[in-house]
């Protein structure tokens, strides 16, 4: 034992550091785990399918590697290192669509387990949804299959089972605001009348780094919410209150899902199948069997008030890490962001415009803050017509908004838009069209050595309907774009 300079002996306390393997590392819930991981020293292996959306800046001076792997795609899974000690089972597939995700999850989770024991792992983590109802969803039934196919006499599995997380970024917490800060009036459906735990996304942290190799939790299934059962409506009133509001719900029984799914897309900025799947879970009770995880780790969840507060103070500091809108669907870019990133010239039309710049400095904070509650800098309602007709046409339209005030990075969403490349010293900002398009479209800032901004917008028309699209459009260019480019330069 070591001694210290007052010839005292002094106890040294280490911490056991692993090496962790940490699945879907740009989702919501691991891009909020991995500083928790890399603070208390772990060597942190995260899996990305693109490292283009993982920002690797953040994490400078930590033992941390990004390796790509698609869990759809078992050659892929040779990357991952033999010498692992845990692993966090992260990926989820609800957002992917209507009738495929349930049978992703299960392939993603047989591929996972092949390569997990081929390896040295001691133990899988995995995070997924309170079952305790007689009648699951659809959602509930695919999380259920994953935790039977993650099983193993290899290694050991710890299931955290979690229902409505609260946190800033979350979708319930985010659908939640949509809906309260939209409708002072809500005529809701029955299942508002549903009951439901709430969890604090802090808390959902803690339960998470908590289980790392302890040996009473291997092989065990927990259930972790907060002290409160709430139904939704309940949910909804207390997140007015905590806001300042006065809101009224008139619950109906004659909204059929479909209704409610439809209502939901409407109202809030979640895509229409993500709302189908929702709805179908909101139909079920989502109540915790009370476990001794909260004493043997010795964490005491707060209550759904305090969560709320905590999540309003990460939004008004603009520190947001994560968000469920920034969410890919890897099936709508089958060969990547990346391949993105040139810009088509062939059989497309283009709107090119050139502006002297005065400011750089400004010029490019405009363009990093360009979107959201920021707004196109010119003809906004607009805008604001063309998100609308984009949810009447199934797409995602403009409720989405953006994660961070001024920061971008590859993935995120803007609006309609996906951020494909963001790079403030090439001084260049591409973002991809994600609504309803008889084409593919670009939309280009740049500005070059020269001091001179080009503001490009692309469209690959598919047919001849692509073709009347751009003309019918072109009107409103010559004044939406010029007056954008404007506001930017000034």
């Amino acid at each position: 034992m070591p001694i210290n300079q007052n010839g005292c002996l002094s106890v040294m306390i280490i911490k056991l550091q692993m090496k962790i393997l940490l699945t879907g590392a740009t989702g919501y819930i691991a891009q909020r785990l991995l500083p928790v991981l890399l603070e208390n020293g772990h060597h942190v292996i995260c899996c990305v399918r693109e490292k283009i959306r993982f920002d690797t800046d953040k994490y400078k001076g930590y033992n941390l590697e990004v390796i790509e792997i698609d869990f759809l795609k078992e050659e892929t899974l040779k990357a991952i290192p033999e010498d692992i000690d845990v692993a966090y089972y992260l990926l989820h597939s609800m957002s992917g669509g209507l009738k495929d995700f349930a049978k992703l999850e299960k392939k993603t989770a047989e591929n996972f387990k092949t390569r997990m024991e081929d390896t040295r792992v001691k133990q899988v983590i995995f995070l997924s949804g309170i079952v305790n109802s007689q009648e699951l969803s659809k959602h509930l039934s695919s999380r259920q299959a994953v935790d039977h196919t993650l099983k193993s006499d290899v290694y050991a599995l710890t299931t955290l089972k979690a229902g409505i997380i609260v946190g800033s970024g979350s979708a319930s917490f985010e659908i939640i605001r949509d809906l309260v800060e939209k409708l002072p009036i809500m005529i809701a459906p029955k299942w508002l009348h549903t009951k439901c735990q709430p969890i604090a996304i802090r808390d959902v942290l803690a339960f998470l780094n908590g289980v790392l190799l302890k040996d009473f939790s291997f092989n065990k299934s927990y259930d972790i919410a907060g002290p409160e059962v709430l139904s939704y409506k309940e949910m909804l009133m207390r997140f007015a209150k905590a806001r300042g509001l006065k809101r009224k719900i008139i619950i109906v029984p004659i909204m059929t899902p479909k209704i409610s799914s439809y209502w939901l897309y409407f109202v809030t900025s979640t895509s229409y199948s993500l709302a189908c799947n929702l709805v179908e879970s909101m139909k079920v009770d989502v109540v915790a069997e009370p476990n001794d995880l909260n004493t043997k780790l010795e964490i005491e969840p707060m209550p759904y008030e305090e969560a709320l507060k905590l999540a309003f103070g990460k939004i008004e500091q603009n520190q947001v890490i994560s968000s469920w809108r920034d969410a890919v669907n890897y099936q709508s870019y089958e060969k990547g962001l990346s391949n993105l990133v040139e810009v088509p010239e062939e059989g497309c039309f283009k709107d090119r415009r050139t502006a002297k710049v005065n400011n750089v400095e400004t010029a490019l904070e405009n363009i990093w803050s360009i979107g959201g509650e920021k707004g196109w800098y010119y003809a906004d309602w607009l805008w604001g017509v063309r998100g609308f007709l984009d949810k009447l046409f199934g797409g995602v339209g403009l409720q989405r908004g953006r994660t961070s005030i001024n920061q971008l990075f590859p993935g995120r969403v803007i609006d309609f838009w996906r951020v494909i490349l963001a790079d403030k010293q090439e001084k260049r900002l591409l973002l991809y069209a994600e609504m309803k398009l008889p084409g593919e479209a670009w939309l280009e800032f740049k500005i070059d050595d020269q001091n001179i901004f080009h503001q490009t917008a692309t469209f690959r028309p598919v047919g001849i309907s692509g073709r009347l699209y751009w003309y019918a459009v072109l009107p409103f260019h010559s004044f939406i774009f010029k007056g954008m480019m404007k506001k930017i330069v000034s």
